[in-house]
Order: structure tokens, then sequence, then C-alpha cells
């Protein structure tokens, strides 16, 4: 199976777990418990329908957005994720090149393996810090200072990860930061004999954001003992309005899932949402950003910007998203499965293709702008 053999989804899926090893594949598939919430994000679009429009005269398009003050040519974006170089070896220089070729956000993670400067340095399409609140003060501090002077312009505060999910796939293959697999998991990296030669003939791998911070030398950290002893669980709204008047700029708070919540958001300043479960590998049972988008618009949508992300999958799933007044839609494993599969040159596959999706389907819906779209143009069964 080549690059060449992927025109969807799950293409890239399939060629990215035969590229990678067993553990690290099943890092980027696996979610939380039984998995239902992973399976149900995706789900969730089919219960509602479009109903297009016809005779609109549709020749051309426009598909930019703006969110978070950020003028985007699709209204896709990448979002921030964690361990990139381990999928492929260019690992978010290949996001971030390929987002600023179509023109669109990307984001960088606290648990990111290319520094946000050097990104910063590199790309002048808009970039956002996805941050972690830490349990060290002046890790915090230190960390929103680097973003300041690296010339970030969207601050993403995750807040769904005060503890680790239960993400029985990597307890089986004893998947953790440096390695320290099972037996299970060392026979599987042992079957991917070309991963591991890139892995050991490329750039060291690290953490930038973090490697100043702490020592992990002679330990592991799995990514649920990451977030279960450095983050802060006490972190309080009273924290985040500091962080916010702080930050002063552009603020997100993404993992919000009640309208309570996002009212609060707006309350304490922040100018954008994204509600997400954190790819269903949090809370297992929680509900999914699509099903919770049409209320939090209602209440919220003309005080600041309400984004979405989790288990989209198709151009179609975007534009549901959008008529139910989702600023803009975050991709997470889309890019991700086609950066293993290829790096850069899969990701930008990936984005051609969803464009084209796009593209297709608003002419279909008799939609010449992403204004055009609406509830009107939804039923839901």
């Amino acid at each position: 199976m080549r690059l060449t053999d992927c025109h969807n989804f799950h293409d890239f899926r399939r060629l990215a777990q035969r590229r990678l090893p067993g553990p690290i594949f099943n890092y980027i598939d696996g979610g939380a418990d039984d998995e239902q919430t992973l399976r149900r994000n995706s789900a969730a679009f089919g219960d509602v329908d479009l109903v297009p429009g016809i005779l609109r005269g549709v020749t051309d398009v426009d598909l930019s957005v703006t969110t978070m003050g950020q003028k985007l040519d699709l209204p896709v974006y990448l979002s921030p994720t964690a361990l990139q170089r381990l999928f492929h070896h260019q690992g978010e220089r290949a996001t971030a090149a390929a987002a600023e070729k179509f023109g669109t956000m990307f984001g960088v993670s606290s648990l990111g393996t290319v520094s946000m400067e050097e990104l910063a340095r590199k790309h002048r399409t808009p970039q956002c810090y996805q941050f972690y609140f830490h349990k060290d003060r002046g890790l915090n501090r230190a960390m929103i200072q680097k973003a300041k002077e690296s010339g970030i312009k969207v601050m993403m505060l995750t807040v769904d990860s005060i503890t680790g999910g239960n993400r029985e796939r990597d307890l089986r293959t004893g998947f953790s930061i440096p390695f320290r697999l099972t037996l299970g998991g060392m026979a599987q990296f042992a079957m991917k004999p070309m991963w591991g030669l890139n892995y050991l003939t490329h750039e060291k791998f690290s953490l930038p954001q973090l490697d100043a911070h702490i020592d992990m030398q002679g330990d592991s950290l799995t990514i649920g003992r990451y977030f279960t002893e450095m983050l802060d669980p006490s972190m309080t709204w009273d924290d985040v309005a500091l962080m916010v008047r702080d930050w002063g700029g552009e603020f997100c708070l993404k993992g919000v899932m009640s309208t309570e919540d996002a009212r609060r958001a707006a309350e304490i300043g922040c100018t954008g949402i994204v509600l997400s479960n954190h790819g269903g590998r949090q809370l297992d049972g929680s509900r999914t950003g699509f099903d919770q988008l049409d209320e939090i618009v209602q209440a919220v949508g003309d005080r600041l910007d309400v984004m979405m992300d989790g288990g989209v999958q198709r151009g179609t799933h975007v534009l549901k998203a959008l008529s139910l007044g989702a600023k803009a839609v975050g991709l997470g494993r889309f890019y991700l499965y086609s950066l293993a599969a290829a790096g850069q040159a899969g990701v930008e596959r990936a984005l051609t293709q969803m464009k084209a999706e796009l593209l297709r389907d608003m002419r279909l819906m008799g939609a010449r702008s992403v204004a055009d779209l609406g509830r009107d143009n939804l039923r839901f069964r």
C-alpha cells in the first residue's frame, strides 16, 4: 500500500497501521475505557442530515473563515497533538508546513516534539499554543512567557485533562516516554524495522517545551502519569481568569462541554472555546463536541467563537458543524494518520482531499460561502 492508494481517512489509517509499531499506532488510535466516546465522536454526525439547496448558481466557493482573530483559508485547522515525531521523524515540521501551504492554523502542544519558537520563526500561518496547567506555577509562567516571546497569537488552555484517562491499549503495550515496553510491545517494534531506522538516524527525540523543566533521565513517563502527577487538579476559574488577564490576547478553552461552563468562559474574558472530549481519550461515556454544539452556540455564540473537534473524517462532517454555528473545526487523527503514513506529503494529500470534498459539498449544498450555511439546511433524525 502506497500514499497514492489513500483516498480517505480510513485509507490513511490503514497505511499508518502498516508503518507504525503497534504501541505507537495504538497510542494514536485508542481511547479511554471501552472507547464508546471514541466511536460516538464520528457516529454523531450520522444523526444529522444535510438538506441541499438547488439552482443557486454556485460557481466560485469561498471556504475562508475568521476565528480567534485569525483569517483562515479553510474552515478546518490542525489541532495541537502530542509526540508527533514518534509518528514520523518530520513531526510538527511537516504539520506546520502543510498548514501554511493551505493557509490554515496549526497547534503546538505542551508535549510537542519541535519547539514553538522554531515553528513560529519558520511559518507565517496562524499558530496556537496548547497549554496544560501544571502544579509548578513557575513552569506555567515560563511557558506562557515563551509563547509570548515566540509571537504566538492564540493561547489554547486544555481543561479536560486534569488527570489521565484510562487508556488500556497503552497499559497493554507499556507505551511510555522514554520507551519502557512490555515483551509484546517490543516484539511489535521488531516487526517494523524501517520505523526504528528512521527513529535512530534522525534528530534525537525530545519534548522542547518541557525539557528545560523536567528531568526524565532514568525514568519513564506515561501520558497518564504526566496528566495525573504533573498537572494541577485544583485549577479553578479564578486561575484561568488570571491567565486570561496575563496573556492579554486571544484565549481559548479547549474541552468545554456544558452550556454553564461556556457562559463562564465568556464571563472571564475568553475569546473562544473548543467543544472537545479529547478525542474520546479522557472520560468515556461523555457527550461529543458535535452533540453539544447547537445548544452552546445558541447560548454563547454571540459572545465568543465556538469551535469543535472530535471524530471529523469527511467534508460533510465539517459542513454539518459549520451549519450549527461552529467558527472552525479541529482535525486530529485525520492528519495524524496521514503524517504517520508519509510525513508532510501525507498531510498535504489529506488536506487536498478535505479541501476538494468541502468545495464539492458546498456546491452540492448551493452554498457560495460558509455564511450561506445555517441550521435550516439540517434535519435531525
